[in-house]
């Protein structure tokens, strides 16, 4: 799991340069004042493109990082964009993508943002936490999925597969009535998925605070151990979502929920090989498919 630590150390990060600052060499100076007034672009800019935008050579750029006590460049940035990314407006993201020259740069960037992410998810997650909400899945009464805004991608994604597996999903649906009318009957026993990236949603939050107070065990996929509702919830699976642009990168999270459908899927194989015995013969039937 990502060190708290170093997810606290970065909600610091500006009162720490500010501290530090008397300390540093001529060039580090330059890069702390830079960081100090727009930190928000170096969060998403290269040790190569700092270096350049204050005029020092990269090795300067990581010499600072280093003397801030990261062990290189990306983890500053890191802790950066930890501190920004619930805060930014879609206008500044979209300024952030001004440098993506040309579809093959834009192609490449969030490709590698994309592989980055998944890479770091994968090194990160906690594996207990996620075997922990495999088997709550599979014990539960009633199991709740939701997500707002482009997190409703993935909990419908997530639902439409556990249904298939389980018979007791429900996705919360902003577009069928209030959410609160759909989880007035939540308790003791149920589970609810509660999925929420940046920005995050004030009514995810509410909507989870009010199922934990009925009994509901909470299962949070979200970015980051600061996320509203990462504090109300029973087990955290952390997803990197770093943004390439103005978009949040959702495929780590949909690997993620891909991981615990099979995860569930496995301890019920037989179950759903019944299920698509049956769903093969009313395809066949009525000619579904080609």
């Amino acid at each position: 799991m990502e060190d708290t630590k170093d997810l606290k150390d970065s909600k610091y990060l500006i009162s720490n340069i500010q501290a530090q600052y008397p300390r540093f060499s001529k060039g580090q100076k330059l890069i702390a004042q830079y960081i100090l007034k727009s930190y928000d672009k170096v969060a998403f800019m290269t040790a190569c493109k700092l270096g350049e935008t204050v005029g020092v050579s990269e090795s300067t750029v990581v010499r600072f990082a280093n003397a801030m006590g990261y062990s290189g460049y990306p983890k500053l940035q890191d802790a950066l964009q930890e501190l920004i990314k619930n805060k930014l407006t879609t206008v500044q993201r979209v300024e952030m993508a001004k440098e993506y020259s040309d579809d093959s740069t834009i192609l490449k960037k969030v490709l590698k943002s994309d592989i980055d992410n998944i890479k770091d998810t994968l090194e990160e997650i906690d594996e207990k936490a996620f075997e922990k909400a495999a088997t709550k899945l599979l014990t539960a009464k009633k199991i709740y999925i939701l997500g707002m805004r482009s997190s409703f991608t993935i909990a419908q994604y997530l639902g439409y597969y556990l249904d298939i597996i389980l018979d007791n999903v429900h996705i919360i649906r902003t577009d069928m009535g209030d959410a609160f009318e759909q989880t007035v009957r939540i308790s003791e026993g149920d589970v609810l998925i509660a999925i929420s990236f940046p920005r995050y949603s004030k009514k995810s939050y509410q909507i989870v605070d009010c199922a934990k107070e009925k009994g509901a065990h909470i299962i949070a996929l979200t970015d980051s151990l600061f996320a509203p509702v990462a504090s109300l919830a029973d087990n955290i699976l952390l997803v990197k979502s770093n943004m390439a642009s103005f978009v949040d990168s959702l495929v780590p999270a949909f690997s993620v929920v891909n991981a615990l459908i099979v995860s569930v899927g496995m301890k019920e194989k037989e179950e759903i090989k019944e299920y698509f015995d049956e769903l093969e013969g009313i395809w066949k039937k009525y000619s579904v498919y080609e």
